[in-house]
């Protein structure tokens, strides 16, 4: 569904990603893994348009998106949630969810996006006058996520989903992408400094360091590798 092909990226003279290559097959969870600085936020945002590579190939559904603005590529499909949310403070849920979906013209389809919406995060839909800078980090990671669900995503990424959330409502978080993979077909990518939890719940993986993928494989498998327990997982 989606394939990197020799990613090169830098910020000025520094190198931030050094030719990484990987492919995600449709309805998959995938993981990347590394410390801060690795490049994994670099990542997402060159796949989604809001950096140019200096160097490499990325395909969406067998498309040439490299260098397409951003708005292009959540018109094909693929959607980015971002690291810190980046809700629309100062306005309501309600229109936060609208500006979610900017792009669609179909009536129809925007509202059953939204009750699909309603249906995952019942929260937002009990507090939908509420100013969304108002509402806790969880209820915000919500939204930001119920506002990428607006845009009608068959590939969804997202960077660090427990960031700055109260760890009762970090499962809840967990649960729902698991359950936006698994009962409606979106394919995940996701960043997460939680790697052991991460690696729960994904498919596979892949481990960054100084912007290269230094391992890969399937989740269970590195979740069980002495190397990654000792860098990443706490022993």
């Amino acid at each position: 569904m989606l394939s990197v092909s020799d990613l090169h990226v830098s910020y000025g003279a520094i190198a931030a990603l050094n030719g990484i290559s990987f492919e995600i097959e449709q309805g998959a969870i995938v993981t990347l893994i590394g410390g801060n600085g690795a490049g994994k936020t670099t990542t997402l945002r060159t796949i989604s348009g809001l950096l140019r590579a200096t160097k490499g190939r990325i395909s969406f559904l067998g498309e040439d998106i490299t260098g397409l603005p951003a708005h292009k590529i959540v018109s094909r499909g693929l959607c980015h949630v971002p690291e810190g949310r980046m809700i629309f403070s100062n306005l309501t849920i309600d229109e936060n969810l609208a500006m979610g979906a900017y792009l669609q013209t179909d009536a129809a389809l925007n509202a059953k996006n939204r009750e699909y919406v309603f249906t995952i995060f019942p929260r937002l839909k009990e507090r939908l006058r509420q100013t969304a800078g108002t509402l806790s980090g969880g209820e915000q990671q919500m939204l930001a996520i119920g506002r990428a669900l607006m845009s009608n995503p068959k590939f969804l990424m997202l960077d660090e989903p427990s960031l700055g959330i109260a760890p009762r409502l970090i499962s809840t978080i967990f649960e729902k992408i698991v359950e936006i993979n698994r009962h409606h077909g979106i394919t995940i990518l996701l960043v997460e400094q939680n790697a052991n939890l991460a690696l729960e719940i994904s498919t596979s993986a892949f481990v960054l360091e100084t912007g290269q993928i230094v391992m890969a494989g399937p989740s269970k498998q590195l979740h069980a590798d002495p190397r990654l327990k000792a860098t990443y997982l706490g022993g």
